[in-house]
């Protein structure tokens, strides 16, 4: 499974990455974004991801699952990417504020309701307390980081290589 990371940009990226013409322009520009990483926040999900995206909605990996704005924590938003080995997913500012105040609402015990709706076979080995306590601590620094970019106003990118 690939590393996950989201980037909060500023509106001059967000507008260059929504005028890409194609994935390969927008692979270059995420490829700069994390290469310079001069002023951009940033939050490493690793691979919690995929536990943090089932948590917050049904259960199930999937772009169209759960309901907003908690679905839009990691597949949300505009999606930027067309290939299949790659995700890109840029949120707006009002939809970053919307996730920082759902975010925040999430404790332990409801992120831990949302990890027992994981159906086991799909998700893989993986599975139990261990990996719950390491998609609970990812999702910590994630509510932190959501609420950072809200703060300031910004767009949120979440990558991962397939």
């Amino acid at each position: 499974m690939s590393l996950g990371v989201h980037f909060a940009i500023d509106e001059q990226t967000a507008g260059r990455l929504l005028a890409a013409a194609d994935d390969d322009e927008v692979a270059a520009l995420v490829d700069e974004i994390e290469g310079e990483m001069v002023g951009v926040d940033y939050c490493d999900s690793d691979k919690a991801w995929d536990a943090i995206h089932r948590c917050l909605t049904d259960g199930l990996l999937g772009y169209g699952n759960g309901d907003y704005p908690l679905n839009t924590v990691i597949f949300g938003g505009r999606q930027l990417y067309e290939g299949d080995d790659y995700i890109v997913s840029l949120l707006s500012p009002k939809q970053v504020r919307d996730v920082a105040d759902a975010t925040a609402t999430v404790d332990r015990d409801k992120l831990a309701a949302g990890y027992g709706r994981i159906d086991v076979e799909d998700y893989g080995p993986q599975y139990g307390d261990e990996d719950f306590a390491y998609t609970w601590s990812n999702f910590v620094e994630l509510v932190a980081f959501f609420k950072r970019s809200a703060a300031s106003g910004l767009h949120v990118i979440f990558t991962v290589g397939q």
